[in-house]
């Protein structure tokens, strides 16, 4: 069995029960969701002229390996009405695959460990929540850890 942490963001209609719907696909398509953080609102990142996201991260057990997870990820934000336009935008529901097992994969349609999770606080709070001493498989380091180095400035808060 495969472990999987995603990350689900969603700043266009009901939010919350986006994630929800999420959640729900996800046990069907990809695997058993174990573990759920919290529900965390923080200001857009990137492009900040848009509505706040609400964005959770959750555990997954799955049979699926990574190129099979990143595909039904991409099936379950398409039926939910995902329409990727420009980097950034709005978007009614955003599932990234953050880390899958210790594996470290770069290929053209999916890297892990995401490039950007020591960057981002929205992403790193949630984690540190679930896993504080998960060790990131390339800099070793745990979440607390790059969390209390993270410089990201945007406040992210518990929903």
């Amino acid at each position: 069995m495969n472990k999987t942490y995603l990350l689900l963001g969603s700043n266009m209609g009901n939010s919350r029960l986006q994630l929800q719907k999420a959640i729900k696909n996800i046990n069907q398509k990809v695997g058993k969701v174990t573990r759920q953080s919290s529900l965390y609102v923080t200001a857009a990142w990137g492009n900040t002229n848009q509505p706040d996201f609400l964005n959770q991260v959750i555990v997954v057990e799955t049979k699926l390996a990574a190129a099979a997870t990143i595909d039904a990820v991409l099936f379950i934000e398409k039926s939910m009405g995902r329409i990727r336009t420009t980097k950034n935008a709005p978007r009614i529901i955003d599932i990234d695959i953050l880390f899958f097992n210790k594996e470290i994969i770069a290929e053209k349609k999916l890297t892990v460990p995401h490039p950007e999770i020591e960057n981002r606080r929205f992403v790193l709070i949630p984690l540190n929540e679930l896993s504080p001493g998960f060790k990131h498989p390339i800099s070793h380091k745990t979440m607390h850890q790059l969390l209390q180095a993270c410089a990201d400035p945007l406040d992210v808060k518990k929903f």
